[in-house]
């Protein structure tokens, strides 16, 4: 049985990247597809590079609301079964769709698609690897560790994602992970496809979560913070859970202490107080642990910064 795909791609200002996203998705070795572009108030060439293709894309046309907004008017748009979201400075391979939909048993049983994704630094040629998942874990596990893909990589039920109401416009960062939260909180059924086809373009420095990491560090830990409790108020918040969020808080606090100590020390204090602070993993290499031990965060993170220098 065939299943039909609705590839949705959100653009602002992304005359460099427009027409190979576009590309991309024509591409697709899946033919029951159709291929929607929302031109959310580009002020750039953009437009000019979508209307290029003609009718074989689908382009909308707006002002300036947000790609949360762009994802909603793809979603009311769409007649696929299936809605593929691409960011316009992404691409996917060819057998994308194809391979996902075969590894996710033809999507029975399932409301959302998920997989590995490829990281994309520029270079000749240009340096590549894999997202990490660990899919052994449960869901919320790996929400929470920040596994579940980026935008690209997933596949979802259209009906499913009207049952949740789409995207939320407000979020300014974090906006996949929010949504996905809303997904494990209803129940919506995720499969894991293995395979990696999505590719995550790294290039910006200008998104909102590289500009200001201190915000998406806020956002990212209210969001852990809403499961937490959501989880808890169920019965449902392991020790897993609680491993993996208070590392999660650990990294972030040593990300603020780059650039902000003593915001970084502020964080710590508060995550600690919670509960939520767990210096181990790949953020605490064991001279950082020993003299995190011996003189705490701050003096530990004055150390590391010594040595960056």
């Amino acid at each position: 049985m065939t299943r039909s795909v609705s590839i949705g791609i959100p653009c602002y200002n992304a005359e460099r990247w427009i027409s190979g996203a576009i590309e991309s998705a024509l591409r697709q070795t899946w033919t029951d597809k159709e291929v929607i572009v929302v031109d959310d108030g580009s002020t750039d060439e953009s437009r000019r590079r979508i209307a290029e293709f003609g009718e074989r894309v689908q382009l909308i046309e707006g002002d300036h609301r947000g790609g949360n907004h762009a994802r909603n008017q793809i979603l009311r748009n769409a007649r696929g079964e299936w809605i593929q979201f691409l960011d316009a400075d992404d691409y996917l391979e060819p057998d994308k769709i194809s391979r996902q939909i075969a590894e996710g048993f033809n999507g029975e049983g399932a409301d959302v698609l998920y997989s590995p994704y490829w990281f994309e630094r520029a270079g000749d040629p240009p340096e590549r690897w894999p997202s990490q998942l660990h899919s052994e874990h449960d869901l919320f596990t790996q929400w929470i560790s920040w596994e579940l893909p980026q935008t690209g990589a997933a596949l979802w039920r259209k009906s499913a994602l009207d049952q949740l109401g789409g995207w939320k416009e407000s979020q300014p960062c974090c906006q996949e992970h929010e949504l996905y939260l809303r997904a494990l909180k209803a129940g919506l059924r995720f499969i894991f496809t293995p395979t990696v086809h999505a590719v995550y373009r790294l290039w910006s420095e200008e998104t909102v979560c590289r500009k200001d990491p201190g915000y998406t560090i806020r956002v990212r830990t209210d969001l852990i913070d809403d499961a937490r409790a959501w989880l808890t108020e169920r019965n449902r918040w392991t020790p897993q859970h609680q491993n993996v969020a208070s590392k999660a808080c650990f990294e972030m606090a040593r990300t603020l202490a780059r650039d902000d100590l003593d915001r970084a020390i502020s964080y710590f204090s508060e995550r600690r107080s919670a509960g939520l602070m767990n210096p181990s993993g790949p953020a605490a290499p064991l001279a950082y642990r020993v003299a995190y031990h011996l003189l705490g965060f701050e003096k530990a993170e004055r150390i590391a910064a010594r040595r960056r220098a």
